[in-house]
């Protein structure tokens, strides 16, 4: 399911989902490596290939005032280090298309956001690199629509290629998951379930996007019984303080209970 494509992947062969975690942006150093060296630690423990996800900068935000990062090679080193110090790949989504060509430099997996999964300059920019490109549902978008985009990595002579559903809008300020569009999306890519931005409350009147993080669990495990190859989980030691996504984002300290149920949950299914 191509894992093994990606350098410094453990557990490639466990049979186990795959997890794409870690905060939504890039802080700092300290918080990036400390964040990456407890997921580690329980990923290895449960034999769960990972990708240490985390952005570089942060281009779609909902005030001008919101946090962007910490600078861009500032961010993308730190990236870089947790991928060194950790022996684990790396993923971070990229907004325009000079950042293609800049953070595969640094990174394994590029990540196209939802909002620009449509801009073909930006995908096939990603596909280009050779790197895996992850491909984020549009919000407005339907599962056989990414059919499309999916090609659009393919044609450019790049096989490696995911698609992330992060839900869809739901009047306007909620997100769903539809479920049924899981096996429709798996005909053409590895499917990753985004458990966390799915949570979304965006447009609040505050201009702050908000999030319902204790149904967290309930969206993990659904993903995992509908048969996702991946979950993608954005965590934190102090989400409520979190510089950006705090609202939808789960607390660090509640990763492994759910890790080990959702890891149940794939053995069972994997035995029936």
């Amino acid at each position: 399911m191509q894992l093994q494509n990606i350098p410094q992947i453990k557990h490639a062969n466990s049979n186990n989902f795959f997890l794409l975690s870690g905060p939504c942006a890039i802080e700092g150093e300290e918080m990036a490596l400390r964040i990456a060296e407890k997921i580690v630690s329980v990923t290895d423990k449960l034999k769960i290939p990972y990708v240490f996800k985390g952005s570089f900068k942060k281009a779609n935000r909902s005030r001008v005032d919101s946090f962007t990062g910490i600078g861009d090679e500032k961010a993308l080193k730190i990236l870089k280090k947790v991928s060194e110090t950790f022996e684990v790949p790396t993923i971070t989504d990229i907004h325009e298309i000079s950042d293609a060509s800049m953070a595969a430099e640094y990174v394994d997996v590029l990540q196209i956001p939802a909002f620009l999964v449509r801009q073909t300059d930006l995908v096939v920019a990603a596909a280009e690199t050779g790197k895996v490109v992850n491909l984020k549902k549009g919000q407005f978008m339907s599962p056989e629509s990414m059919k499309h985009a999916v090609t659009k990595v393919t044609d450019s002579g790049n096989e490696n290629v995911w698609i992330t559903d992060r839900g869809t809008m739901f009047g306007y300020q909620d997100m769903i998951v539809d479920f049924r569009g899981i096996p429709t999306m798996k005909q053409y890519a590895p499917v990753v379930l985004d458990v966390t931005h799915s949570l979304q409350q965006p447009n609040q009147t505050s201009g702050v996007t908000g999030g319902r993080p204790a149904l967290i669990g309930t969206m993990a495990r659904a993903g995992i019984a509908a048969g996702v190859d991946g979950i993608f989980m954005e965590t934190h030691f102090d989400p409520a303080n979190a510089k950006s996504d705090g609202a939808n984002m789960l607390d660090i300290s509640l990763l492994e209970k759910l890790l080990t149920d959702l890891t149940a949950i794939r053995t069972t299914i994997n035995s029936l």
